[in-house]
């Protein structure tokens, strides 16, 4: 599906890209607003996009530095982005309830935002393979051992995104172009940056003890398998020689215990409210939209269904 021309929104310090999709929402409506993982495309959703109720407002956006919005003055921490991401909300202005579905680093935005501005203009939430704070401690992506295995394995080829996702040949090409632009890959490194201390930060919130911090909002979760990514990746570095034989043996266990970790921290994203709801996607590794984005839609409906009950 094309995507639409971007509206350039002024945001005080620069402009951000914001993508506008459906039919306008009359003022009580909820809108979908989608929120990207660390250093990707808002591309990335073009396989849910396509799949939402036609009726429906959905909005994705670039973050500053990527894609048609301008560089920020300030480094793309989360708490930053949750500011730049509350600035965009007040001067579009978007004023409907929300529902945000966010992706993988998204986890830690979307606390952020809340702790920022008390979450009282999100109606719902779902959550895609989401980080929390604790994410880090649990099951570390930055092992460097892990790391030393994978090293120069191109992602979505090792882990077999590249032949299991559900977008056309023009959206994937469209999406893989973004993301290999010299624009885009300067700011993915400056993202890459704060990732690692983003956690420290927010942890240091301690918004687990405030917990349910959405009340009784509707939240939808939906975690992939993450050894089927790392198994591929595994695969490939080793046939490239990758890691010693000590550096491939701790990353097979790991790999093997993934899971099962995994699982655990995604579960703990149901405390965030009252009403919620967790299906697995059995079929995907971290990158369930574009695996399995009927999962993400679901997600959605499901808390649509639930905020009509509710009314």
């Amino acid at each position: 599906m094309p995507s639409p021309t971007p509206t350039l929104v002024n945001i005080g310090t620069h402009s951000l890209a914001l993508y506008a999709h459906g039919p306008s929402p009359t003022p009580s409506q909820p809108v979908v607003f989608f929120i990207n993982g660390i250093a990707t495309s808002s591309l990335v959703w073009a396989g849910v996009l396509k799949l939402l109720p036609s009726t429906l407002r959905s909005y994705t956006y670039d973050r500053s530095g990527f894609s048609a919005s301008n560089p920020s003055p300030l480094p793309p921490t989360p708490e930053n982005i949750a500011l730049e991401l509350s600035r965009l909300m007040k001067n579009t202005p978007i004023t409907n309830p929300l529902i945000l579905v966010g992706h993988s680093w998204a986890g830690v935005l979307i606390r952020e935002f809340i702790a920022l501005t008390g979450g009282s203009q999100i109606a719902g939430l779902v959550l895609v393979d989401a980080n929390l704070e604790t994410s880090l401690q649990v099951l570390n992506v930055l092992d460097p051992q892990l790391r030393a295995v994978f090293k120069g394995v191109e992602h979505y080829e090792g882990s077999g995104i590249a032949r299991e996702h559900k977008l056309t040949s023009e959206e994937w090409d469209a999406f893989i172009k973004d993301e290999r632009s010299a624009k885009f890959v300067l700011q993915a490194e400056n993202e890459s940056k704060e990732y690692e201390p983003g956690f420290g930060t927010l942890l240091k919130k301690e918004l687990a003890k405030k917990q349910p911090l959405l009340g009784d909002a509707p939240v939808f979760v939906t975690g992939g398998m993450r050894s089927r990514d790392w198994n591929g990746l595994y695969a490939a570095g080793v046939a490239k020689g990758n890691g010693t034989e000590e550096q491939r043996r701790y990353a097979r266990e790991m790999i093997d215990g993934a899971d099962e970790k995994h699982m655990g921290l995604i579960r703990e994203h149901l405390k965030l409210s009252t009403r919620g709801k967790l299906v697995w996607a059995y079929e995907s590794g971290h990158f369930v939209q574009l695996t399995q984005p009927e999962l993400v839609v679901e997600g959605v409906e499901w808390v649509l269904d639930e905020l009509k009950a509710g009314s």
